[in-house]
């Protein structure tokens, strides 16, 4: 199990809901923020059908709010949404459009994904956006470098990613985030709301161990707590 590399300045997380990154990689967001580097957050839905017995025009907003406080207590301060239909979202080249030209607005050097397997893990089924949208980013990604593939987005030159990073169960990389619990915990406590309404159990209760078990050691990786990431090279 490698270090991540971590000689970039800016990055750019891609995900399809609010509370997508603090299911764990937020914590590696804290330590890269604290290093100085520049991260962005675009999220493909506003996870507006994410609450049960609350109306997605009710949602939506308060998943929103949410998740720019979240992505606050982490030292991040772009967070974008690009506000396909929640729980809908097509792995399509309307999809790839759309994340290509998020790439070039943002212009990362890394940019990371979430796990778009079939499972999260062995005998859970991984959602379909997550699928959609990780599938979608993973090829945006190429997208953003080549000036013919969408010649709409002629106005936004090209731009060329040097990594991707896949947050997930395969991973071949990592990050020690020993240091950054306490901002990991901070960052999902702000989606109080939607927590509740997830489980009678205190938020901080659930809070807790989520970041436990999404921040445990790897097996070849020196540190206590550790975020791992699949990692893909690009020419950029």
């Amino acid at each position: 199990m490698e270090q991540i590399p971590e000689d970039w300045q800016r990055g750019l997380v891609i995900v399809a809901h609010p509370d997508d990154i603090e299911y764990g990689a937020a914590a590696a967001v804290a330590r890269w923020t604290g290093q100085g580097k520049d991260i962005r957050y675009v999220l493909v839905t506003s996870g507006e059908a994410g609450m049960a017995g609350v109306p997605p025009a009710e949602a939506g907003p308060l998943r929103e709010a949410e998740e720019i406080a979240a992505a606050k207590a982490v030292g991040v301060h772009q967070v974008e949404f690009l506000g396909h239909p929640d729980g809908r979202i097509q792995e399509n080249l309307e999809l790839r459009r759309d994340l290509a030209a998020a790439i070039r607005r943002h212009q990362p050097e890394m940019v990371v994904l979430f796990n778009f397997g079939d499972t999260w893990a062995p005998g859970y089924a991984n959602s379909a956006d997550h699928r959609a949208v990780g599938r979608a980013g993973l090829d945006a990604v190429s997208d953003a470098g080549n000036e013919w593939i969408f010649p709409e987005l002629a106005d936004q030159p090209p731009w060329s990613v040097r990594w991707a990073a896949v947050a997930g169960p395969k991973a071949t990389h990592a990050v020690d985030v020993s240091a950054h619990l306490d901002q990991a915990f901070a960052s999902l406590v702000e989606h109080r709301r939607y927590l509740e309404v997830l489980s009678d159990e205190p938020v901080e209760d659930q809070v807790r161990l989520i970041v436990e078990q999404a921040t445990g050691p790897l097996e070849g990786f020196p540190a206590e707590h550790a975020v791992g990431f699949e990692l893909y090279y690009f020419a950029g």
